[in-house]
């Protein structure tokens, strides 16, 4: 193994290693000698990876966000002209907004919680303009593919689906009852908002 499929491969086993122990053991009381023992990497390993726990937890948000952004083009880059296949790409991750248990709801709620220590807070703030910015990219390019009205606003609309997901990641930490507004609701209102 090369050089770099070797790091591939470390960093996706430390952030498979991550989402398993947070599963497990919730995101504060797993820890980097959790990931040392359940991976035999040492501690050197993985500090050249990370430096801190909460530095492994972003990862995970970003790499999830990244999938998404992979799928999304991977049906753009198919050429249809349509919204619905590159959307449906970003309505297949809704339903785990209302997910009290999922690993990155727990994540970002574990690090919104200490959004007063200001390197997290600093992650934070880039994890949500990198939010922001790739649903923005998302709705340009539906613009550009004349799925989307050139009169609908990017960058608001943009970011009302993000609030609206971080409204739903929170409401999950809070509340286990059904709810009037849903994943399917999110989903259709997408669809209304951003149909020519």
């Amino acid at each position: 193994m090369d050089r770099e499929a070797k790091r591939t491969h470390t960093q996706k086993l430390i952030l498979e290693t991550t989402k398993e122990l947070v599963s497990e053991k919730g995101c504060r009381k797993m820890t980097l000698n959790d990931i040392m023992e359940r991976t035999g990497l040492s501690k050197g390993a993985i500090y050249h990876y990370v430096k801190s726990k909460d530095e492994l937890f972003v990862l995970v948000l970003l790499e999830r966000l990244e999938l998404i952004n992979s799928r999304f083009y991977a049906q753009v880059d198919k050429g249809a002209q349509e919204l619905e296949g590159p959307l449906n790409e970003i309505i297949k991750s809704l339903p785990s907004l209302q997910n009290p248990n999922e690993v990155t709801n727990r994540i970002l709620i574990y690090l919104l919680g200490q959004n007063d220590v200001p390197a997290i807070s600093s992650v934070l703030h880039q994890f949500y303009e990198q939010t922001a910015r790739l649903s923005k990219q998302w709705i340009e390019s539906g613009q550009r593919a004349g799925a989307i009205s050139k009169n609908t606003d990017a960058a608001k609309t943009s970011e009302l689906f993000v609030l609206l997901s971080y409204g739903m990641r929170m409401r999950s930490a809070l509340s286990s009852q059904l709810h009037a507004f849903t994943a399917d609701d999110f989903s259709e209102f997408m669809m209304v908002l951003l149909k020519k």
